[in-house]
């Protein structure tokens, strides 16, 4: 090989040239490809290997998309190409490894009819569903939050009920579903996640009141759901609610669960403040995400709204008086790898505990239940923006598209739709169903949204302009 570079580099000097200019450029790509299918390959939970190395293969996996393969790809000019051409952000890419690891393990499950183990509901409820909430409050100005508070509460409160009712509506009458299973599924499914949409808002500079309120009612109305998510549990494990009980485990849940968030934070940052070691604000920052989360769940309260409560908490009084300037960048950072650890994690166990399902994702089904989706996402935003038509909080109808369309599905629906118990007779449909709106809503809508906000005229303006509605 020696010899013959040589050669090469004497009778075809800018051939040689060529070759070394471009050569790191593939070096880098192809790099980045083999990374990504090693990953891949690691998802393959039904080769019959100890369980401690089918563990540490997934989450080596989960390591090397983000370290090493997607900025392998992201540095070669082919690969930063690619993403700029097609604006792909990471959970478009998520949602691209889980669907390549269905069609690996399927056509692996068609030799190998073993099945894997149910996961645990305790497992994606307490492990998985406290850094998402956290992290996305944590980054949450309260008083921007304040001023658009009535707006965004009657959004998660009322829309999410409207939402969920038409949707469980249509799945009992036009697929005959029990009406359990579709409550189960209309609920999880109203819950909001539009991180790949709020990239875009950044991006493109669009107007900060309107990532403001897409944000914040996301935020909430992931509470929402989690809470009408844990009644449907007690009732699914034979529990019976009248109305009045209903109305009370409802208060109790919120409002226990923003007490117990608000008091772990409280007590936990003051231990913050005596301290600037980066390492220490961290751990206590994890200590308040989780305990809040798992103290809310032991007193039957809302772990979500706790860990919502605690995020902002953290992310504005914290910064004020008990993170120190050193530590707010570590402990940012690090809140970001853990949203984001979960997200791939969530993608990754659909992928791969799912892939012996008959292929619903191209049926029948899946149009009618993204149809209903978009349906009773816009019965509910279109008539409570009417209610504010005449207030400071008027939503313009620009908006009011932007709140239907980009009104994404992704990590915390994922995550509700695995703690879906195995008595409810939908349990498998729901969750590849659900799989399939995220990757409807992250794809076509998360993909479409920059050119409407250009076309709706939604760019442009400096953050500083629109701090108040």
């Amino acid at each position: 090989a020696w010899q013959a570079k040589r050669k090469i580099e004497k009778r075809h000097p800018k051939l040689a040239a060529s070759i070394k200019e471009k050569l790191p450029e593939v070096l880098k790509l192809l790099t980045g490809m083999f990374q990504i299918l090693g990953a891949f390959a690691t998802v393959l939970y039904r080769v019959p290997w100890p369980a401690a190395f089918r563990a540490i293969t997934s989450f080596t996996s989960v390591l090397a998309l983000d370290v090493f393969a997607l900025p392998s790809l992201r540095c070669s000019s082919l690969g930063s190409t690619f993403y700029g051409r097609f604006s792909l952000h990471m959970t478009s890419m998520l949602v691209l490894t889980a669907l390549f690891a269905v069609l690996l393990v399927y056509a692996y499950s068609r030799h190998n009819q073993s099945r894997t183990k149910p996961l645990k509901t305790s497992l994606v409820w307490n492990i998985f569903l406290p850094p998402l909430i956290f992290e996305a409050a944590l980054q949450m100005p309260w008083r921007r939050l304040r001023a658009q508070l009535p707006l965004t509460v009657t959004l998660a409160f009322l829309g999410v009920a409207i939402s969920a009712a038409f949707v469980a509506g249509g799945l009992h009458w036009l697929l005959g579903w029990s009406w359990l299973g579709a409550a189960f599924f209309g609920v999880l499914i109203a819950a909001t996640d539009p991180v790949s949409v709020i990239a875009a808002f950044k991006e493109m500079r669009a107007e900060p009141r309107l990532g403001m309120v897409v944000e914040s009612e996301s935020l909430l109305n992931d509470g929402v759901a989690a809470v009408a998510f844990s009644i449907l549990l007690v009732i699914a494990g034979g529990g019976e609610l009248t109305p009045v009980a209903a109305v009370g485990a409802l208060a109790w849940t919120v409002l226990g669960g923003l007490a117990a968030g608000a008091g772990v934070a409280f007590l936990l940052l003051k231990l913050a403040g005596r301290t600037d070691d980066h390492l220490v604000e961290i751990t206590l920052t994890t200590i308040i995400a989780w305990g809040s989360f798992l103290l809310a769940e032991h007193l039957k309260a809302s772990g979500v709204f706790a860990a919502l409560a605690a995020g902002v908490i953290v992310g504005n009084l914290g910064w004020r008086r008990a993170i120190s300037d050193n530590g707010r960048g570590h402990v940012l950072g690090f809140w970001e790898y853990a949203a984001f650890l979960a997200n791939s994690l969530l993608f990754l166990m659909i992928g791969s505990h799912e892939a012996h399902q008959p292929l619903a994702l191209v049926s029948g089904a899946l149009a009618v239940v993204i149809i209903l989706t978009l349906l009773g996402r816009a019965a509910a935003v279109y008539p409570i923006a009417l209610l504010f038509r005449g207030t400071a909080l008027r939503l313009p109808a620009t908006y009011q598209h932007v709140l239907l369309w980009g009104g994404l599905r992704g990590a915390v629906g994922l995550a509700l739709a695995l703690a879906v118990p195995a008595s409810v007779p939908e349990q498998r449909q729901i969750i590849v169903l659900a799989f399939g709106v995220v990757a409807f809503s992250i794809f076509l809508q998360g993909l479409t949204m920059p050119p409407l906000l250009r076309r709706w005229k939604l760019t442009g303006k400096d953050a500083s302009e629109d701090e108040a509605p």
